[in-house]
């Protein structure tokens, strides 16, 4: 039975292997250290140690994880309670317990955390299955108790050692083989990443219990893993925006910080076209006051991301910690569940001298490309823009294409709302994976055009399958800018439509859209998300307040604009509530067969600057 497995397995391999050459495949030749062989090799525990010591970040990271493993020694293991279809917070919780307890131990050898670590390993190996209908549940449990195995490995009774290596094998490995389960294996997004990594930790601590498998799930993921890498080219930016960043993107480190630390290498993973310079993209994504850029399915929340550690090191470009740092030393809680990776790739960084970033711009023109723009990174009162253009064809995308955020004084002015939890979507009903036009999935509210800062025409949704790219951009401090070409978005309606945005001699903010009408006439309507009061004060101008700060918005357009501010009140039962918030714009009639400009001021009270005639888009800085 077993030789029918391999055959199998290989014959995957064979089929599927396009990313890696077969001398750089591993082999069950390939030499593997001894336990504890991922992530932190026997004594290597010294450096942290000597840079908790030193340093008062890592201090601060370190005693944060014993504090919670001190919580946990009373709690129950996890028990296998599934939400709708997921077991996924369980598995996460697992990995959360496990790492941080495995950690405990290897850096303090107080034998409660090893023994409340065995005892969540052996819970959670005892459970029926890891709930492989829904994969990431296995790969996140596989990684957390393949960590825990191998770091306690040699304190471990052999019973414990058989109970959670045959679960590794029979609830994690073997699952990841069954065509039913492992679609993933050629996706482009974050379950490739994440899924792979799972299964490789696995098939690394349980190698000398079936090394011909073990290695063929090894090369498999070396293989499958160039579906996503493509994902960061050109130039870094990650499709599925900042939450799933923080979650593929790092899942993708831990695999590449695993490989190296067995192998000495990563088989060329790092190497991939625009993947260091993500980390740059991911920094950027982070607004004057630590808020991310939440396009797409992702929260409002800052995110300690541990893997910026690793690429800080990889990269000796200590500046990517700024956002970081400001988190460990504020008062963002860390409650992330690969917190102890960064002890492992934090240990040689001086945490006491991280400047802040040179550049203020970011531009990235990948499959989703995005322009994140500020006047500055020490001043929390900074204007900060993040523009995108995209798709709403893409994995876990909205229809805001074409959609900003915009900051100044410490207020987020125009906002985005993010993701709506998929389980009160999915119990309802709702069938929010299906990315067609006419998908229930666009009419949730916070999915589709009506409530992002885009435009809307004859209150018709953005066409799922157009796509818009950033056409020019420019890092000017007079006037940063980019430009995005929408047309595709809007084909059925216009023919053409362009918009530019710009901050303006460091003071002010400039939207300003091209249109070009075909045949008949439209409704064009421009509308904001903002958490601020709103006055229509005039017939072009409304005024925003909060935190006894102040927005003004004018428009700059043809006769007939009419100033509105519509509710986010939910429109159906499924709808999440969106308090304290509101769409501010205007509609205008624009008749058939014209050109017309529309120019949008967001001037921040603050600002002094004499407000500058606004030039046609093909104008702008370059």
């Amino acid at each position: 039975m077993k030789k029918i497995l391999y055959l199998f397995v290989a014959l995957v391999v064979a089929t599927s292997f396009t990313a890696m050459s077969q001398q750089d495949a591993v082999t069950i030749k390939s030499k593997f250290p001894e336990h504890p062989r991922l992530l932190l090799l026997k004594g290597q525990e010294r450096a942290i140690t000597d840079a908790i010591a030193k340093d008062a970040v890592m201090k601060k990271v370190h005693e944060s994880i014993l504090r919670d493993c001190d919580a946990m020694i009373n709690q129950p293991p996890v028990e296998h309670i599934k939400i709708g279809k997921r077991l996924l917070d369980k598995s996460r919780e697992c990995l959360r317990r496990v790492f941080y307890l495995s950690y405990a131990y290897r850096t303090t050898q107080q034998e409660k955390y090893f023994k409340r670590a065995e005892k969540e390993l052996l819970a959670v190996s005892a459970f029926s299955d890891w709930n492989p209908s829904h994969f990431l549940d296995v790969a996140e449990m596989t990684m957390a108790v393949s960590i825990g195995y191998d770091w306690l490995y040699n304190q471990l009774p052999e019973s414990s050692r058989k109970a959670i290596s045959n679960a590794i094998l029979e609830k994690g490995i073997q699952p990841s083989m069954n065509k039913d389960y492992n679609s993933w294996l050629t996706r482009t997004n974050n379950w490739n990443q994440v899924c792979n990594a799972g299964i490789v930790f696995g098939s690394m601590v349980t190698f000398e219990e079936h090394p011909e498998l073990s290695v063929q799930m090894i090369n498999r993921a070396l293989s499958t893993l160039s579906y996503p890498l493509q994902q960061y080219k050109p130039d870094g930016g990650y499709p599925e925006g900042y939450g799933y960043w923080g979650y593929g993107t790092t899942f993708n480190v831990m695999l590449v910080s695993a490989l190296e630390g067995v192998f000495g290498k990563d088989f060329g993973i790092s190497e991939a076209p625009g993947f260091l310079q993500t980390a740059a993209f991911m920094e950027n994504m982070t607004g004057a006051f630590n808020r991310p850029y939440n396009f797409s399915d992702c929260g409002d929340a800052p995110e300690f991301n541990p893997a910026m550690f690793w690429f800080a090191g990889r990269l000796r470009n200590p500046s990517l910690l700024w956002v970081e740092k400001k988190l460990v030393t504020g008062n963002i809680p860390l409650r992330n569940r690969l917190l102890p990776a960064v002890m492992i790739w934090g240990r040689n960084i001086d945490m006491k001298n991280i400047p802040a970033p040179a550049a203020t711009t970011w531009f990235g023109s990948g499959v989703n490309p995005v322009a994140l723009m500020r006047t500055s990174w020490t001043d929390s009162n900074a204007i900060y823009v993040g523009f995108k253009g995209g798709s709403p064809s893409l994995s876990h995308a909205h229809m805001d294409v074409g959609s900003f955020v915009m900051e100044a004084g410490g207020v987020r002015w125009g906002m985005d709302f993010g993701m709506q939890d998929y389980e009160s979507l999915e119990s309802k009903g709702v069938d929010l994976w299906n990315m067609k036009q006419n998908s229930p999935r666009w009419q949730v509210f916070r999915y589709n055009n009506y409530a992002h800062n885009t435009i809307t025409v004859d209150n018709e949704l953005q066409q799922v399958e157009g796509a818009a790219v950033i056409t020019h951009r420019s890092a000017t401090p007079a006037f940063m800018n980019a430009v995005s070409d929408l047309t595709a978005v809007y084909k059925n309606r216009l023919s053409s439509l362009n918009r530019g945005i710009a901050i303006v001699q460091q003071q002010y903010v400039v939207v300003r859209d091209e249109v070009e009408t075909a045949a008949d006439s439209v409704t064009i309507r421009w509308s904001m998300v903002t958490p601020a009061e709103v006055s229509i004060t005039g017939s072009n101008t409304a005024e925003l307040s909060k935190n006894s700060k102040k927005l003004l918005l004018k428009v700059d357009g043809p006769a007939g604009v009419v100033m509105k501010t519509w509710s986010t009140e939910p429109v159906t039962a499924y709808d999440a509530a969106n308090p304290n918030t509101r769409i501010v714009g205007f509609e205008v009639k624009l008749p058939p067969h014209t050109r017309q400009a529309l120019n949008v001021l967001l001037l921040p009270q603050t600002a002094t600057a004499k407000v500058a005639a606004i030039a046609p888009l093909a104008q702008w800085p370059k």
